[in-house]
């Protein structure tokens, strides 16, 4: 009797749905440390798994976004939030997993967004645009949500910087037909390690230009 083979599910897929998880998880701890109830806890959950993803979607004209269309991804982030919402660690640490989710799902993000980009037509510059905002997209709607300035916009610790690169770098390894679980792993992976390293090692970005005149203090 022959066995079924297993279905051939895409790479990409597989890595939208661990960022879905990965992305909720960081907006419910969010949501937890700013002592939201569980309502706004999933609703954290879903902005932060699925914003970002809802914003490529607009731009690439994949439409309905798979935020609101895709049952799968919809459950993982409702996952994410009750895993948190049941599971959290204590208040004073969530601030450090946040930060490390947080990176985890940029990196997914980046190159999840990227490669859905391509695959819609888009040119490698709008697919590495593409990959950045779906990158920083829920964490961005994750702050303004609990009324933090986005980490994007004021601490000068490399966000996007990561994101941009993991675009990029995926971006070309695809137009050299690097498109497998190997290349879109050790992508996404690479995206990880930096963004970790800028908040070990405090690596920033540059500050405003304060010139070299006398006003400079120098």
């Amino acid at each position: 009797m022959d066995v079924p083979a297993l279905p051939d599910v895409p790479v990409r897929a597989v890595l939208e749905l661990l960022a879905v998880v990965v992305g909720a998880m960081s907006g419910a701890l969010a949501a937890v440390r700013k002592q939201f109830d569980l309502f706004g806890i999933l609703v954290l959950a879903w902005a932060a798994g699925l914003g970002g993803g809802v914003l490529r979607d607009v731009l690439i004209g994949a439409v309905p976004p798979v935020g609101i269309s895709d049952g799968r991804l919809m459950a993982a982030a409702l996952v994410g939030g009750l895993v948190m919402y049941f599971g959290h660690p204590r208040l004073e640490r969530a601030r450090r997993m946040i930060l490390v989710l947080d990176a985890g799902a940029l990196a997914l993000f980046a190159v999840v967004g990227t490669v859905k980009g391509l695959e819609y037509g888009a040119t490698p510059l709008a697919a590495v645009v593409v990959g950045v905002l779906t990158g920083i997209g829920g964490g961005m709607l994750r702050d303004l949500l609990t009324g933090e300035v986005p980490v994007v916009l004021h601490q000068r610790q490399l966000y996007a910087v990561p994101a941009l690169l993991g675009s990029i770098a995926m971006a070309v390894l695809w137009h050299a037909d690097q498109r497998g679980a190997v290349a879109l792993t050790a992508v996404a992976a690479g995206v990880f390690a930096l963004r970790v390293a800028a908040l070990r090692f405090r690596l920033n970005a540059p500050g405003p230009w304060r010139g070299t005149g006398p006003s400079s203090g120098r």
